[in-house]
């Protein structure tokens, strides 16, 4: 049992760190974190003309703001909870077993209401954000090259559209060194959406029919590569004297 002067001097320690946290969080307005919105900690307005690598040191600060403030709401959670304890004559007994706390762990931690067998510091949680159940690197299972017949719009074309205005990377830093900086990013050269070069400017209604040519900057491209070359289709060579199809119609 503690006695009197025991129970004065720890009640002491209690009122003394009480008025410390309260003190620490109205200086601090709580982290930042009763403001409307976390721009106003850091005087902006919007995240329009601001880099994503701002936005994401400012992300990471709010989140510690927000981990700190769990903090010591929770050791003011616990000296309030320790104070009422001793007014209700309970303060030094294990809330789960019952069983007197030892002086020594009351004096090195006063707002506790556990024995050092019950203390809920050594529930360790495993669980995870679920980002990570779909956020692999480098872009998880939202990454669609490997899987057949895909062209779809997937997270690397994502990445890539982003990437074309620029980088933290420079060619220096490539393995495989670029001259140019708009060719510095993941697979720049891949075609986004298509995978021949020709299904850019090439069209046809759904049953493959009424086949046309829709002439652009890629179609450009595409006819000087090939006289470059002197062919007339990059998957295989036609002769112009040739006029039987590849493919019978009755096959």
């Amino acid at each position: 049992m503690l006695s009197t002067q025991q129970l004065a001097e720890l009640r002491l320690q209690l009122l003394q760190e009480k008025s410390e946290v309260e003190e620490y969080l109205k200086q601090n307005d709580h982290f930042g974190l009763e403001r409307g919105h976390a721009h106003e900690s850091v005087g902006e307005l919007s995240s329009y003309d601001n880099h994503p690598a701002d936005e994401g040191t400012e992300l990471y600060e709010r989140e510690k703001d927000i981990a700190l403030n769990e903090h010591y709401q929770s050791q003011l959670t616990n000296v309030n909870r320790a104070l009422e304890a001793m007014e209700e004559g309970r303060y030094g007994k294990c809330e789960v077993c019952g069983k007197e706390i030892p002086l020594e762990r009351l004096e090195a931690l006063p707002n506790t209401t556990f024995c050092i067998e019950h203390s809920q510091d050594q529930i360790t949680s495993h669980q995870r954000p679920v980002e990570e159940e779909v956020l692999a690197p480098p872009f998880g299972k939202f990454d669609m090259d490997d899987r057949k017949e895909n062209v779809s719009f997937d997270s690397e074309d994502s990445w890539q559209t982003v990437a074309a205005w620029g980088t933290s990377d420079t060619p220096s830093d490539l393995a495989f060194p670029q001259d140019d900086y708009n060719d510095i990013y993941t697979e720049a050269d891949e075609n986004i959406g298509y995978v021949e070069d020709y299904e850019n400017f090439v069209g046809n209604d759904m049953y493959g029919n009424d086949i046309k040519v829709y002439p652009n900057p890629q179609h450009e491209h595409y006819e000087d590569a090939l006289d470059e070359e002197g062919i007339m289709t990059s998957f295989g060579d036609l002769p112009a004297y040739e006029h039987d199809a590849y493919v019978d119609d009755d096959k």
